[in-house]
C-alpha cells in the first residue's frame, strides 16, 4: 500500500457489474477533479482472443475442462503484481489495451480481440483505478491484494450472475442457452478457487440480491430491474463509518449486521457516492500531504 500513490481496485467476475460501478467513479474523479490512472483487467489476459479458443482446446485434450479467464495459467498475474507494486513505489508502471470490438479495435489501432503493444502509464497521476477480476487476488505465487489502497469488490448473488450471463451472452453475442451453460461450468473450478476468495480480501463489497424469483436462471427471460433488488453492502472494517447517517441518508435502508446495511437496489449510485467520496478524497489527501 502507498500514501505516495494510492491503488483502487474493483473486483468482480464477468457480468457483475463493475462496468456501472466504474462509470461511478468516474463520476466522482471528474467531480473532485482527481486525475486518475485507468487499467482495466482483460489487459492482463495471457492471450488474444484466437489464441484462447487454441489454450481452451488444447486443454481440454489434455484433460483440462475448467481452463478459463478467471484462473491463472489464463492471466499475466506476475505482471498485475508488479504493475500494483511499481506505481505504488514510484506512480508509473507498464500497461496496455484490450479491444473487445470493432469501435475500441479501430481506436487502438488493432484488430478486435488482440492487444495493444505494452505502454507507461501517464504521468502525473492521482491515483491507479483496476477494474477487472483480479484486483484483490493472492495465490501461492502472487499477492497484488496487498497493493491496493481500497479494494471494492462488485458481485450478484450467484443464481442473479447467472442469470445476467446468460440474458448478454443469448442477445448481445448470439450464444446458445447450452454453450453459456457450458461456459458457466467450465468456470466454475476457477470460481470457486480464484474469484470467490477474493471478496474476504476486499475493504467494501456490494452483492446485489434479486427479491424476484430466479431460482432457475437458465430459463429466465429478463433480468432483474434494481427496482426488484436489494443491495448488501458489507464493510470488513466498520470501525469509523456512520450507520446512522447512511441509513438517514438512503431510504428505504437498514442494517442487518453490525458491518452491513442493505439498501434498495435504485439508491446504488447514491449509496456509492456517500460512501466511496469520503474514502477517495481521504487517499488524495494523504497523498498531496506527502508530496
Amino acid at each position: 500500500m502507498s500514501v505516495r500513490h494510492p491503488i483502487i481496485s474493483i473486483t468482480g467476475s464477468s457480468g457483475a457489474g463493475t462496468s456501472s460501478v466504474k462509470a461511478t467513479f468516474e463520476q466522482i474523479f471528474r467531480r473532485e477533479r482527481i486525475e486518475v490512472a485507468y487499467v482495466e483487467g482483460d489487459s492482463f489476459h495471457r492471450h488474444n482472443r484466437e489464441e484462447m479458443k487454441t489454450a481452451m482446446f488444447e486443454a481440454q485434450v489434455k484433460g483440462n475442462h475448467h481452463f478459463s479467464h478467471f484462473g491463472p495459467e489464463a492471466n499475466l498475474l506476475a505482471e498485475l503484481e508488479t504493475l500494483f507494486r511499481e506505481y505504488g513505489e514510484t506512480g508509473s508502471g507498464h500497461y496496455r489495451h484490450y479491444a473487445h470490438d470493432e469501435n475500441e479495435a479501430a481506436v487502438l489501432g488493432v484488430a478486435p480481440g488482440t492487444f495493444t503493444d505494452w505502454h507507461e502509464l501517464p504521468p502525473n497521476t492521482d491515483v491507479l483505478f483496476y477494474e477487472g477480476l483480479h484486483g484483490a487476488v493472492v495465490t501461492d505465487e502472487v499477492n497484488v491484494a496487498r497493493y491496493a489502497d481500497l479494494k471494492i469488490g462488485v458481485v450478484p448473488v450467484i443464481n442473479l450472475e447467472w442469470t445476467q450471463k446468460l440474458h448478454r451472452d443469448r442477445h448481445s453475442r448470439g450464444y446458445t442457452t447450452e454453450a453459456v451453460t457450458e461456459t458457466i461450468l467450465r468456470r466454475m473450478h476457477d470460481y470457486v478457487h480464484y474469484i470467490c476468495p477474493q471478496f474476504s480480501e476486499t475493504d467494501i463489497n456490494f452483492q446485489r440480491a434479486a427479491t424476484v424469483d430466479t431460482s432457475n436462471p437458465f430459463v429466465a427471460r429478463s433480468i432483474p430491474t434494481p427496482d426488484e433488488s436489494i443491495v448488501v453492502i458489507r464493510f470488513r472494517d466498520p470501525r469509523g463509518v456512520d450507520f446512522p447517517y447512511l441509513v438517514a441518508m438512503i431510504a428505504g435502508s437498514w442494517m442487518s449486521r453490525a458491518n452491513s446495511i442493505v439498501i434498495p437496489g435504485n439508491k446504488l449510485d447514491l449509496a456509492m457516492q456517500l460512501i466511496l467520496t469520503p474514502r477517495i478524497l481521504e487517499l488524495v489527501r494523504r497523498r498531496k500531504g506527502v508530496t
